[in-house]
């Protein structure tokens, strides 16, 4: 049985790109229409639209929105091109951690640089490209989440971080998709999801998510896991990821190391759950990552209210790195690739 969410992330609707305002989340669920290429720097880096494979979905829906408003202005090819590789790298910087960002980004305006049509006909050309990469996405992320699925015994129960679902994607999920195609197996799984501070994705999306669709949730604060995992309630962990080096070191949300430390303590397994699209291979290991650094009011505000003294210092990195010696597995639309990873990754994008 195929499971079905009932979420749709971000979609290109002819002339411009529609996407959840995940802002709003759980309070409201709300489509916006995202008609300029500022707009969707303004949604990335506000976080409108978030999860790496989203984020690169909507950066290839950017680069559209750019390449229309320059052919308003120019028929020169070469004027053309100019003026996108300057839109295209000004979208990758606003968020810089997601590698799927750039990935999508640069194969648009490669696509562009490539193509003998006219600019009207390369506008064409890159908006049937999103719309490509918008279903290339759900087959993969059900790809991962019918290969994580092997891994979860009956019954078990499993801790993600974050949101790693269908609105972390266009439609169905890396993390929870492996926990959904997990529950049309076996709907006695359960998941323990982390709230996920500073800016509460796992509390108001994660939670949200699956709710909505039926599967069975428990939302526990940050610091909890630890004691779960002793208690032996926590069978397995699986995460997303927004870049995983060459030798599977991955950058994910802030909190998701400590979560990798305890569960090597208690034994329990820790997966990544990610595209090939994900996996960075420029570079070695995770110190080569660019961390974000986020405003300082996630961190001293909760709702809009102040949460702590005046001029307190604050340091709020969106990410930290996990080592690859503490990841059992990463799971990809290739399969679950194993230690060695820069080998079983190097095996995967020659397959």
């Amino acid at each position: 049985m195929e499971f079905k969410s009932k979420i749709k992330t971000i979609e290109w609707t002819g002339s411009c790109s529609r996407m959840v305002d995940q802002t709003l989340i759980p309070y409201e669920y709300k489509m916006v229409d995202i008609k300029s290429s500022k707009e969707m720097f303004d949604a990335i880096r506000d976080m409108i639209v978030r999860g790496a494979p989203a984020i690169g979905i909507a950066g290839a829906h950017g680069v559209v929105l750019a390449a229309m408003e320059i052919a308003k202005k120019t028929q020169d090819k070469s004027v053309f091109l100019n003026e996108l590789k300057k839109h295209a790298e000004y979208l990758k910087s606003a968020r810089p951690t997601a590698v799927n960002l750039m990935w999508a980004v640069d194969k648009q305006y490669e696509l562009a640089k490539n193509s003998e049509n006219s600019i009207s006909g390369i506008v064409d050309e890159l908006k049937e490209n999103g719309i490509k990469l918008e279903n290339e996405d759900i087959e993969i992320n059900k790809k991962i989440g019918d290969y994580g699925a092997e891994l979860v015994k009956q019954g078990a129960t499993i801790l993600t971080h974050c949101n790693a679902g269908a609105l972390a994607t266009v439609g169905y999920g890396t993390a929870l998709g492996v926990v959904r195609s997990a529950y049309a197996k076996d709907n006695t799984i359960q998941v323990f999801a982390d709230e996920t501070r500073p800016r509460l994705q796992g509390a108001r999306i994660t939670t949200f998510e699956l709710v909505t669709d039926g599967i069975p949730v428990t939302l526990i604060t940050d610091g909890m896991s630890g004691y779960f995992m002793k208690k032996g309630m926590i069978d397995m962990v699986v995460v997303g990821a927004d870049r995983i080096a060459a030798n599977g070191d991955t950058a994910n949300k802030i909190g998701t190391y400590n979560l990798a430390i305890a569960a090597k303590y208690h034994n329990v397994p820790f997966y990544i759950a990610a595209p090939l699209s994900t996996i960075d291979t420029s570079i070695n290991t995770g110190d080569e990552i660019p961390i974000e650094e986020r405003g300082h009011e996630e961190v001293t505000h909760v709702n809009g209210k102040r949460i702590c003294a005046e001029g307190v210092k604050v340091i709020n990195p969106g990410f930290d790195v996990t080592p690859n010696e503490l990841i059992s597995g990463i799971i990809t639309e290739k399969g679950v690739l194993y230690p060695d990873y820069k080998e079983s990754i190097k095996q995967a994008f020659s397959s």
